[in-house]
């Protein structure tokens, strides 16, 4: 039996397309490898949102190199979102690899194995309780830092009785909690017919028996609409999280990353989201070192973020994409101040998380047990905040309330109260 071993960075969006192409080559009898040193196919899911992860991609291949050489044999494919802006480049200067495909595109690399792909998303017989499932491809918004829009193309949303249906043979193969994903998941259903939106996908799968947890990233503020707020507040398996991207607190910023919002628009949707779903927790993107931006503006930013006090901060610094209308401005905050810039909001929402998560010392949160790492069992709470607790029984897949004994600015710690039966 032939074995594969697939390596990916990027987004959850990519680990979704790998976990399918993952199902599919076991379906055409491949094998998972452990080692990417036994395996006859090696297949690398690249990202292009940021030049670090690209260099991640880069070093990763050149480090193939040898084994290549070692086993002429050996199938060495690249996919995702690289590939698709310099294809003829990648093959000039890794002439070793074998095949390239597009994001996404499963059916052309199961035909370069010999496989058939079936017409369905292939799903692991034994997936993990947590299940990222992809509802809408590509975005619309253009933004001036980003690629994505070049590489995945413009929005397409999925049928949903398509989605219903994978949703409910995951949870059928024993998965309790779904993740909704897309690059502009809020604008899901804007291209199908009779209005359908993201909030009538949720109502229809929060009546799914046996799926205890919903989800769905990445947000736009511009598409956060009154219905998909309410969806979330009133939707007993919608988790009270919102991912709600701000990028930056300057008004002139917004406006050169082509962000249709303002910084007062944005602070009166986090407050009117806070205010109907109680408990909820915000987590945001910001980038720091966008072409232009002054210290005067990187400091509005850090005072936007001290008083909204989000759960979670996700900074970068910014890099140039070719092919984005920010790649043709000056790219003018040195690389030594992006850093300076990024290590000063870390620390900042740093001390915040440490703050809010404090409060949770003695609550009792109910957690989804995930798995088990350096000896504890850990899991998320319906906020998302990591938990980590001990107990000598198998508690992998099970809904249990933990008592918060000590906490973090990144996870809580407890002890077991209660299995809760589900």
């Amino acid at each position: 039996m032939s074995s594969y071993y697939i390596w990916t960075v990027g987004c959850q969006m990519n680990k979704a397309d790998s976990e399918r192409l993952a199902a599919s080559l076991e379906e055409a009898g491949y094998a998972s490898s452990s080692r990417v040193e036994d395996a006859d196919l090696v297949i690398l899911n690249s990202c292009a949102v940021r030049q670090s992860a690209e260099n991640r991609v880069i070093g990763k291949l050149s480090t193939l190199k040898r084994l290549k050489a070692e086993r002429p044999s050996l199938l060495l494919a690249l996919t995702g979102c690289m590939v698709d802006y310099q294809e003829s480049d990648l093959r000039r200067r890794f002439p070793y690899v074998d095949a390239f495909f597009k994001p996404q595109a499963v059916g052309d690399l199961l035909g370069f194995v010999g496989a058939a792909p079936n017409g369905q998303p292939a799903l692991p017989a034994r997936p993990s309780v947590c299940a990222f499932v992809p509802i809408i491809q590509g975005c619309d918004n253009f933004c001036t830092y980003c690629i994505v829009p070049f590489r995945r193309g413009r929005e397409k949303s999925r049928p949903p009785a398509e989605i219903r249906c994978e949703v409910e043979r995951l949870v059928a193969r024993g998965v309790r909690e779904v993740t909704l994903l897309g690059q502009n998941v809020d604008s899901y259903g804007h291209d199908l017919a009779n209005g359908y939106d993201l909030a009538r996908l949720l109502q229809e799968l929060n009546t799914l028996p046996g799926l205890e947890r919903i989800r769905f990233l990445t947000s736009h503020p511009e598409d956060m609409t009154r219905g998909l707020i309410e969806a979330v507040a009133g939707l007993e398996k919608v988790c009270e999280h919102v991912n709600l991207p701000l990028q930056s607190g300057d008004d002139d910023i917004l406006q050169a990353m082509r962000r249709a919002y303002t910084v007062s628009q944005y602070c009166d949707l986090a407050g009117r989201i806070r205010t109907a779903i109680p408990g909820v927790s915000l987590s945001t993107d910001i980038i720091v070192g966008f072409p232009g931006e002054t210290e005067e503006q990187f400091r509005r930013t850090a005072e936007v973020l001290g008083e909204l006090r989000f759960d979670t901060v996700h900074v970068a610094a910014y890099s140039p994409r070719v092919g984005t209308a920010a790649a043709r401005m000056e790219d003018s905050v040195p690389f030594v101040e992006k850093k300076r810039r990024l290590d000063e909001i870390e620390a900042l929402q740093e001390g915040i998380a440490a703050e809010t998560n404090a409060k949770l010392l003695g609550a009792v949160e109910e957690v989804l047990v995930e798995g088990q790492r350096g000896g504890k069992w850990f899991g998320r709470t319906r906020t998302n905040k990591l938990v980590f607790f001990c107990d000598a029984g198998n508690r992998y897949g099970q809904m249990v309330d933990i008592v918060i004994e000590k906490a973090s600015p990144w996870a809580l710690q407890g002890s077991l109260r209660g299995r809760k039966e589900g």
